[in-house]
């Protein structure tokens, strides 16, 4: 993988974790006020973009989505499974 490409997965990972943890927290500050939601599907499909340490931290740091066996599960998983991909582009 050459450095102009590593650099923008780089950029693109950095940019989905941003977005992606902000999302939670503005979709806990809506739920406080009985406002409308963001959907679960978006707060899914970004951590499986590369999001996935934004929607982790992003639970932890506004308790959102902690109940969800899905989110507990399904984040790290993805974390996980892209992790291991990651070493594997990096290794090659």
């Amino acid at each position: 993988m050459n450095v102009a490409v590593r650099a923008a997965l780089l950029v693109w990972l950095a940019g989905v974790n941003v977005v992606t943890f902000i999302l939670y927290g503005v979709d806990k500050s809506r739920a406080k006020k009985g406002r409308w939601r963001i959907p679960e599907k978006t707060l899914l499909l970004l951590p499986l973009l590369g999001g996935s340490v934004g929607g982790i931290l992003g639970m932890a740091a506004f308790h959102h989505k902690s109940r969800h066996w899905y989110f507990r599960i399904g984040l790290p998983v993805m974390f996980l499974l892209q992790a291991a991909g990651a070493v594997y582009l990096l290794a090659r």
